[in-house]
């Protein structure tokens, strides 16, 4: 009868504890130790090679704007930049750390973006002669100080994302509260615009809302974990497609009543959209049933069509989107002006564009915020829009990649999602920059002016990096050369 010990061995966990004592097995199991030892190390030092090459950048598009505009570099938005990049390298460092396996792209794309942003905030500021704090680059900054800092900080806190499950119903109560925050009396603010979105106490603002996001993110895929199974049960058979059962469409019905609240009384289509869009997502990969999609795009384009037609404010986002040359649309408070404006600034750039710091961002209103697409696309061209859409394409597959790689189903939806969240904003509002669809008021993440959104953007970036790492590290099955022998070790 075969010895026990050659006939076959288990080792789990990590690579240093007892392996079988035959050569091969042993020889197997060195060979892939060594292997997962020098990977880590090669994803870190290819992060911090596409690092110092996106810091680059950055400085240089602010060298670019201040010699294009003002025909002279000045050190001090420089100096602010670069040691912006300094904290950057600072949570590289904090990851080869506590995630030496996390995904090597997600932080150099932020940083990139992030610092095109700050450098086409800080062109708008140099053509209307903002200085100071008023300069709305200098606020950048410092709002991206605080956001790369509470991104360390959920690196170090969060160092296995399962624990984020315990906390679903928390992040449900946290997410509502987020939401419910900016109706308050005294506290809720609209800042001269036609959206209840922001809270203010004293000079500070913040728009909770953006946070929201993050926390029903991480409630949608608690509470799709527990429910998924009665979720997936199958109902009805409608023209060949099966769906659920009457008694399982709570949740989303649910959901849409909350997004049409959000929407009535925030007068905020964006993040309406945003979060029934992000539910319907989650659920489908959490069932994988199709119907769910359909069910979901039926009620949305009811309660759409309704918005549309007793909602003055919706409805006039609807004219200025079908009919945005009509003059009276054009002249009416509340038209299709910035959006006209928006385009004629991207036609302006063409292929190539103007050049940083050689256009005229000033004429395209909010084109530090919601039209920052437009003033990019005027002074870089379509090339360069089309290397910032690349840029978000390869940052939301990472995001999609990390979500699927995934063992257990929490990190999978949890990544999807945040990852979904990444990918309806840019595609809201670049189609609604280029009138593919209504605008919707969502800011471009990472790029437009504004502190919360920023903090929320670089809150996902940090998750994305623990999911990531935290797949990387799943055990892998690697089958020795002796018949019915396995050895398991770190992925």
């Amino acid at each position: 009868m075969p010895n026990a010990s050659s006939n076959s061995s288990r080792v789990s966990g990590r690579p240093d504890i007892a392996a079988s004592t035959d050569t091969g097995t042993l020889s197997t199991l060195t060979s892939t130790i060594r292997l997962r030892l020098k990977v880590p190390a090669r994803l870190r030092n290819l992060e911090l090679a596409l690092l110092i090459v996106a810091i680059g950048i950055d400085v240089g598009a602010i060298a670019l704007v201040q010699l294009g505009a003002l025909g002279q570099l000045e050190s001090s938005m420089l100096v602010q930049v670069g040691m912006l990049g300094v904290l950057v390298l600072v949570l590289h460092v904090v990851l080869r750390v506590v995630a030496r396996d996390a995904d090597p792209l997600i932080l150099p794309i932020a940083t990139v973006l992030n610092g095109l942003g700050i450098a086409m905030i800080y062109r708008v500021d140099l053509a209307y002669g903002m200085a100071g704090w008023d300069n709305g680059g200098v606020r950048q900054v410092a709002w991206t100080v605080l956001s790369i800092v509470i991104a360390i900080a959920v690196l170090l806190v969060v160092r296995n994302h399962r624990v984020l499950q315990r906390y679903t119903y928390i992040a449900m109560a946290s997410g509502i509260l987020l939401l419910i925050l900016p109706m308050l009396p005294l506290i809720g603010s609209d800042l001269g615009t036609s959206a209840q979105l922001w809270i203010k106490i004293g000079p500070f603002s913040f728009q909770p809302g953006e946070l929201g996001k993050v926390a029903l993110a991480i409630f949608f895929a608690g509470y799709l974990v527990t429910a998924r199974d009665s979720l997936s049960m199958v109902g009805r058979k409608i023209l060949g497609m099966q769906f659920p059962r009457a008694r399982d469409l709570g949740p989303v019905l649910v959901v849409f009543a909350a997004s049409m609240l959000v929407l009535v009384v925030q007068r905020d289509l964006g993040t309406a959209l945003l979060y029934f869009g992000l539910f319907l997502v989650m659920l489908y990969v959490a069932t994988g049933r199709s119907s769910w999609i359909v069910l979901g795009l039926g009620l949305f384009l009811l309660g759409a069509f309704v918005a549309s037609q007793t909602l003055g404010y919706v409805g006039g986002r609807v004219d200025a989107w079908l009919d945005a040359f009509n003059p009276e649309i054009y002249d009416a408070t509340g038209g299709s002006y910035q959006l006209v404006q928006g385009m004629f600034g991207l036609a302006d750039g063409g292929l190539i564009g103007t050049g940083l710091g050689q256009g005229s961002p000033e004429i395209t209103p909010l084109a530090e915020s919601d039209y920052i697409i437009s003033a990019l696309g005027e002074e870089l061209g379509l090339i360069g829009v089309f290397a910032i859409l690349g840029l978000y394409l390869l940052f939301v597959s990472r995001g999609f990649r990390i979500g699927f790689a995934g063992q257990d189903d929490f990190g999978r939806l949890l990544g999807v999602g945040l990852s979904f969240v990444i990918a309806l904003q840019v595609f809201v509002v670049i189609g609604g920059v280029t009138r593919v669809i209504p605008l919707t008021g969502l800011t471009t993440p990472f790029l437009a002016a504004g502190g919360s959104s920023l903090v929320a953007n670089w809150i996902i970036a940090a998750l994305l990096l623990r999911l990531s790492d935290s797949v990387r590290n799943q055990p892998l099955l690697v089958v020795d050369p002796i018949p019915d022998s396995r050895l398991v070790v770190n992925k």
